[in-house]
């Protein structure tokens, strides 16, 4: 690994890092997402073989109930046993950020609240790419279930024989997933977004995806909601002289299993960074160099992560001090993988730096909230002077008006 300092300049280009948007990417996923829009279900026929090269007619675009039971045939038999803890973890997890509706009152006869509600649809994306990710289904799938989400889309690229993996058929299934099809890339997004005469469209995007289709979502979104633009996946450790060796090294080369990620060591010890610099190839990213914990953390910050590890002998003491991170594990005991697959929390997390600004997927996702506004004649007359001014100084007189009829 190679080893920078604090304040070197090739640290700053990764707290400058962004999503890399290639004008080429953009024209081609702008051109897929307009055929579709033109062309629907031809159009995804159309593209299912020119990107997945795989020839599949309108009617096989949907997933079927006998392909759903085959797949139950190619799975090992303990496969759907071993979920049940996952779907637990997964559920208790969300189930504690359901939000209640609230009403305040007042004695002049003044209410407002706030009530919540579910979105109607959700389009979910799971790449198959380099690796069929099984786990995004029941990650994304289950806090859209306990939001109350009431019509939930699957899409997903096929395989050369025109399948989707089995796996992904048995989660979708157990979770109740309303329709499933076999569409991958900047294809799927739109035909989510804009509508096919098979795909009815919907009101939300979530799932994570190859550069098409994070430049699709880009692009539909304000015809839809996505949930955010996410990138290569991204660990940063923070150790020291006392941290397990071993299991810093253990989780650095898990991280090196995705292509184009990025894994960052923050250590304050000289050794440990000499170390991992001889042991690790470079390819498994870089160790940044720092005299304290506190540099530590400001260095954390400013990259933003989407998985920070504090694998310190006291992580919470430093915990408070974290801002900007997608998933944040404690402990020598907690690596990235427990919250890739079991602990609960969404592995859908936020990359690029965007955790400056972007939270992991939560219940909130898939609830709109809407404003409640009550008044009494008295209420109204007690605010009359200073609304009248507001209206008088940005010139809406109809606007004036409207509250001077009511007296």
């Amino acid at each position: 690994m190679k080893i920078l300092h604090y304040g070197s300049k090739e640290l700053e280009k990764i707290y400058a890092r962004s999503l890399c948007r290639k004008p080429k990417v953009i024209a081609r996923v702008a051109k897929i997402i307009e055929g579709v829009r033109l062309y629907g279900d031809e159009a995804l026929v159309k593209y299912t073989k020119k990107y997945d090269k795989v020839k599949l007619s309108q009617r096989q675009l949907k997933v079927t109930q006998a392909e759903i039971s085959a797949g139950y045939q190619n799975i090992s038999p303990d496969f759907v046993s071993s979920l049940k803890v996952i779907f637990d973890n997964v559920t208790n997890f969300y189930k504690r950020q359901a939000k209640k509706p609230w009403k305040i009152r007042d004695k002049e006869g003044v209410i407002l609240g706030e009530q919540f509600t579910p979105l109607d649809s959700v389009g979910v994306y799971i790449p198959a790419g380099q690796a069929p990710l099984v786990s995004t289904v029941y990650m994304t799938v289950l806090p859209a279930k306990i939001a109350g989400v009431k019509r939930i889309v699957l899409m997903s690229p096929p395989d050369k024989c025109g399948n989707i993996n089995p796996h992904i058929l048995v989660v979708a299934d157990l979770l109740k997933v309303d329709e499933i099809y076999k569409i991958g890339g900047a294809q799927a997004i739109a035909a989510c977004a804009v509508g096919t005469k098979t795909i009815a469209p919907v009101n939300k995007i979530i799932g994570p995806g190859n550069v098409y289709v994070t430049e699709a979502k880009r692009q539909v979104y304000g015809y839809v909601d996505i949930d955010m633009l996410a990138g290569p996946t991204e660990l940063v450790i923070i150790a020291n002289r006392y941290s397990h060796a071993s299991f810093v090294k253990a989780d650095l080369l898990a991280q090196g299993e995705h292509s184009g990620g990025l894994a960052v060591l923050i250590t304050t010890s000289k050794a440990q960074a000499k170390q991992f610099k001889h042991e690790l190839d470079t390819r498994c990213g870089y160790t940044v160099l720092v005299k304290n914990l506190d540099e530590a953390v400001e260095v954390a910050n400013k990259i933003a992560p989407e998985h920070l590890e504090i694998l310190i002998r006291n992580p919470s003491k430093i915990l408070k001090k974290i801002k900007n991170a997608g998933a944040i594990f404690l402990g020598p005991y907690s690596p990235t993988a427990v919250g890739d697959y079991v602990a609960g929390p969404s592995h859908v997390l936020p990359t690029s730096a965007t955790a400056k600004f972007f939270s992991g997927l939560s219940l909130a996702d898939f609830i709109k909230s809407n404003h409640i506004i009550s008044y009494s004649k008295k209420a109204l007359e007690n605010v009359r002077g200073p609304l009248e001014k507001m209206a008088e100084i940005e010139g809406l007189a109809k606007h004036l008006e409207s509250v001077r009829v009511r007296f």
